[in-house]
């Protein structure tokens, strides 16, 4: 463990570079007073977890793992804390009998039945679809939530601190108000004692030795209530720099848009005697088209989607990569991400150990990736669903298993994910968008020679990526004057036999595909067939 301490101090990995900061310039090297370090992730369970709830927790949890390598002494907790308390603003589309929560608008979640008839409230069953999603990755993690924090009491003390600290904090929040909600703002809001609803609305005196607040409620009386035990809750941002000083949180992601929100609740945290966790800002995901994705919009990608046609693992590395990096996140990416995943795991047995410290495997695995065996890349994948012609995984494990013997869905079960991955991509994606070409007289010629070499080939050379390989560079080459570039000669055999205008490396297709069956591919190509039917 020393020496991978050693090599962790050193390592040039974000996650480490992260917890290094949070070691030395937060902690100072030493155990917190309350005996451990606090990680937190914050959701808003209105909606459902979603893939940016995936990126933050993940994330997190890399520069937990990474803080624990450089201090295996200090304890860690990781807090999923839920803003179950707020009052809901609109009814989310995607639910049923809408009718139900309609009618509790302005109440805290946890005080709105559940439309789906499954759990105590709303809040309490988004909260149960945010542990199960978050524990089907495996994460590790201690739920929290705030209405308990409120009613129970374990917030009174840091409201007290708020209530004390009152005109400091408006001090720094109306600046940041337009005139017209100045008029009304107060970092308390209180929950009407008639309708139970979260209320907006001015304070009009504070009692803060006996913890009184006095506003006018909704039909106007003038109600003097108390701001503990979920007499009240406060404005978010002034909930979050609350929450960082009652918890003594350390660290916590937030993505960029929420740059403002930080610098605000930090403000406050301090005012009330706190220090802010330190902070990783996150660049936001964008569109195909470079646009900033939009639950609302529906466009981009979702947690579902990506998870449809790609390992879990394929997309912590996309989170991993970069996070400071606006990143496009669209369909196209996830072969890359695949095939980069997998090439990682692959050179992580033979590297040495400060190299694998910076292989994305490392993090994404907390230190122990799987030696993946029987590796094909996604991207031959599909091009062999696309040249078998069938969405059955056993036909492209008839493939598979003659290329790699010792290969089977049980003894590769990443490639056997993998083959239902691709044929799922090939269908929806790949295949609406094949346009296979015929091949010109002179391109006839160079795919007739091709076929007779590979004919030709001996024995020992059928299985051989790299002799296959050559033989069709020998081709493209022989071939000068109708491929004056050898991509020419690729982007050939691309477009005519897999209907695309890029593909993998031929001599490995042909490997995996068969001799043999390449053969005749190359025969109906020279024929002229339509490679489009099988």
């Amino acid at each position: 463990m020393s020496d991978l301490r050693d090599l962790a101090l050193s390592s040039n990995a974000w996650p480490f570079q992260e917890a290094r900061a949070l070691l030395e310039k937060r902690l100072k090297g030493k155990k917190p007073e309350k005996g451990y370090v606090l990680f937190e992730t914050g959701y808003g369970p209105s909606g459902l977890p979603h893939i940016g709830t995936f990126g933050e927790v993940m994330r997190t949890t890399m520069v937990r793992r990474a803080f624990e390598v450089l201090a295996p002494e200090i304890p860690t907790r990781l807090f999923a804390f839920s803003d179950d308390m707020d009052g809901l603003r609109k009814v989310p589309e995607n639910i049923p009998n809408k009718e139900v929560v309609a009618a509790h608008l302005g109440k805290p979640l946890t005080r709105i039945p559940d439309p789906f008839g499954t759990h105590d409230s709303f809040g309490h069953h988004n909260n149960a679809r945010l542990r199960g999603f978050l524990d089907s990755f495996g994460f590790e993690y201690e739920f929290q939530s705030a209405t308990d924090f409120y009613t129970s009491g374990r917030f009174d003390d840091a409201l007290k601190r708020v209530n004390e600290c009152y005109d400091a904090i408006m001090d720094v929040v109306l600046p940041t108000l337009g005139e017209e909600r100045r008029q009304t703002y107060s970092p308390f809001l209180p929950v009407s004692p008639k309708s139970g609803k979260v209320l907006q609305v001015a304070i009009l005196d504070r009692d803060v030795e006996e913890g009184l607040i006095t506003f006018e409620d909704e039909d106007g009386e003038r109600v003097t209530q108390s701001i503990y035990k979920g007499g009240c809750k406060l404005q978010w941002k002034c909930d979050w720099g609350m929450r960082w000083y009652a918890l003594g949180v350390d660290y916590e992601m937030s993505g960029k848009d929420l740059i403002p929100s930080v610098e605000l609740s930090s403000k406050i945290c301090r005012i009330l005697g706190g220090t802010p966790p330190q902070n990783l800002t996150y660049e936001l995901f964008l569109d195909d088209r470079g646009q900033k994705i939009s639950k609302s919009k529906g466009n981009g990608l979702s947690m579902e989607e990506w998870l449809r046609y790609a390992p879990e693992e394929s997309l912590a590395l996309y989170m991993y990569q970069k996070p400071k990096t606006a990143k496009r996140l669209y369909f196209d990416v996830i072969p890359k991400a695949v095939d980069e995943y997998l090439t990682h795991c692959e050179k992580y047995p033979e590297q040495e150990p400060k190299t694998q410290l910076t292989n994305p495997a490392y993090h994404i695995h907390g230190g122990k990736p799987p030696v993946l065996k029987a590796h094909l890349s996604y991207g031959i994948l599909l091009n062999l669903a696309g040249v078998a012609h069938s969405d059955d995984p056993a036909v492209l494990w008839h493939y598979i298993t003659r290329y790699a013997p010792d290969a089977s869905p049980e003894t590769a079960p990443m490639l056997d994910r993998l083959v239902t991955y691709a044929i799922r991509y090939y269908t929806d994606f790949v295949l609406p968008h094949k346009v296979y070409r015929k091949a010109t007289p002179d391109e006839v010629t160079a795919l007739t020679e091709l076929r007779d070499k590979l004919k030709a080939a001996p024995a020992e050379e059928r299985t051989d990526a790299q002799a296959l390989q050559n033989a069709v560079y020998e081709v493209g080459k022989a071939h000068t004057e109708t491929f004056p570039e050898l991509r020419a000669w690729f982007q050939c055999l691309y477009q005519v036999l897999l209907g695309q205008d890029q593909g993998p490396r031929m001599g490995s297709f042909f490997a995996l595909y068969g001799v043999d069956e390449s053969v005749a591919l190359l025969d109906r190509a020279v024929k002229g067939e339509d490679l489009a039917a099988a």
